[in-house]
């Protein structure tokens, strides 16, 4: 793992586990704020609901209470008050009933069937005596409050019921009604519902948000990678040009040492050599064999020297420009490698940079060496063109050719090739190469600007 890695995993991690334990944090605190919020909602719905029930009973004692303080206790008025109470209905499930002490149904609306049965020993679900608690309340509080399950008239089914029931005592009798509760655990689950909704919606929000941190920081650990491969790039691209600029001026200093060192030397030797040649003449002394193979070795290795010089830094190149020193390029190609080289030069020339007259220089060096090597070739071209938007050089010959896309895939081939690309893009240039059997053309181009001296 790099460094630049490294960062952005140590400015990624924080914030992930910041989300998380900030996620964590709001889902516990919703889930305690939504249990209070329905245990306030249960209270405040219960308290209104006993106000209710109360007020109900009230009101049905209230009616019965003119029969019930007048002194008769005969059937006939406890027969009115039970006709009173079942015409005192509120709602689809709003009814009042009526038990004796001892467990026996008086009173009815919504099950006329359960009047005169004894209910004493009747339990719900949970296994309560519901009736014995109800009268349990009614005598022992004089009013109380019961939970309770029993059958609801506008479904046919066992529902949860709050009852209050108070006690008539001279009459011996218990009076009540009920709430059932189902409505507020269908109220209970929406509330839950909700909550659950609005949990989901923060935490929907946070990974949102989470995944906008983590696109703005993968954004800008993507343009400092940028920033810092556009550095390298330029970095290695300023590096290049340097070593090319270091290896030319090798050359250059190499080739004067040759031409202005060695060659020099040579010279005198040939002269010392030629003198005592002349000198054995003067006196009819015919020169030694070996004298005159030394001086043919002399020749020779004057000419190697100047050609290798030449070959490391034309000097053609520096005094009279890029044309010039292309046209001894072909003239030496014809004359050493034996196959026929023409070079044109298209459109205006002028000044370019030592770069650049450096790049296209090698260049064509390098084709021509190929071709030489390579290619066997009958004929070559070069062809140099100048305008106003770039500068171009094609190299071209009727060689056998090669497989451009293997050869720039294969590490071990295309060296040369690939040297030849690396100059062109150190000065900013493109290569392109296009070869089948009976021709093959390598082209360099550099843009105007780029090629002329700043």
């Amino acid at each position: 793992m790099n460094l630049r890695t490294k960062i952005v995993a140590l400015a990624v991690a924080p914030l992930l586990i910041a989300l998380v334990l900030v996620a964590l944090a709001v889902r516990h605190q919703e889930h305690d704020l939504a249990q209070r919020e329905r245990a306030l909602i249960e209270r405040s719905y219960m308290a209104q609901r006993r106000s209710e029930l109360r007020s109900y009973v009230d009101l049905a004692v209230s009616n019965l209470l003119p029969l019930y303080e007048s002194g008769q206790d005969d059937e006939a008025t406890r027969a009115e008050a039970l006709r009173r109470l079942a015409t005192l209905n509120y709602g689809d499930d709003g009814y009042f009933f009526v038990y004796d002490m001892d467990g026996n149904s008086l009173m009815h609306s919504r099950q006329p069937e359960l009047v005169g049965q004894n209910l004493w020993s009747l339990r719900d679900s949970h296994g309560r005596f519901t009736i014995q608690e109800l009268i349990k309340g009614a005598r022992d509080k004089g009013g109380a409050y019961v939970e309770y399950e029993w059958r609801k008239p506008s479904s046919a089914q066992m529902a949860p019921k709050l009852g209050y029931v108070t006690a008539l005592p001279r009459w011996n009798w218990m009076v009540g009604t009920g709430l059932y509760l189902d409505d507020i655990q269908s109220t209970m689950d929406t509330l839950d519902r909700q909550m659950n909704a609005n949990v989901t919606a923060t935490l929907l929000w946070i990974a949102g948000i989470a995944a906008l941190c983590l696109g703005v920081v993968s954004a800008a650990g993507v343009l400092l990678n940028l920033s810092e491969h556009r550095t390298a790039e330029a970095k290695l691209r300023l590096l290049a040009r340097r070593v090319v600029q270091s290896q030319e001026e090798e050359r250059g200093h190499l080739a004067r040492e040759l031409h202005d060192g060695t060659s020099q030397t040579l010279v005198s030797a040939k002269l010392l050599i030629e003198s005592a040649v002349e000198s054995l003449d003067r006196v009819q002394q015919p020169a030694p064999p070996a004298l005159g193979k030394a001086l043919q070795r002399l020749n020779d290795s004057l000419i190697e020297v100047r050609r290798i010089s030449h070959r490391l830094r034309p000097a053609l190149l520096d005094t009279l420009g890029l044309p010039a020193a292309l046209e001894r390029l072909g003239a030496e190609f014809g004359e050493e490698g034996g196959i026929d080289a023409s070079i044109m030069v298209e459109g205006e020339p002028f000044e370019l940079s030592q770069e650049a007259k450096t790049a296209f220089f090698r260049v064509a060096q390098e084709a021509l060496t190929n071709v030489h090597k390579h290619a066997r070739a009958q004929q070559v071209h070069i062809a140099l063109g100048f305008d106003e938007e770039t500068v171009r050089l094609e190299v071209s010959d009727d060689g056998v050719g090669f497989n451009v896309e293997a050869m720039q895939l294969d590490p071990h081939r295309g060296i040369g090739l690939r040297n030849m690309r690396e100059r062109m893009e150190a000065i900013e240039g493109q290569l392109r190469m296009r070869s089948g059997r009976g021709h093959t053309s390598i082209v360099a181009e550099v843009p105007a600007r780029r090629a002329k001296p700043e």
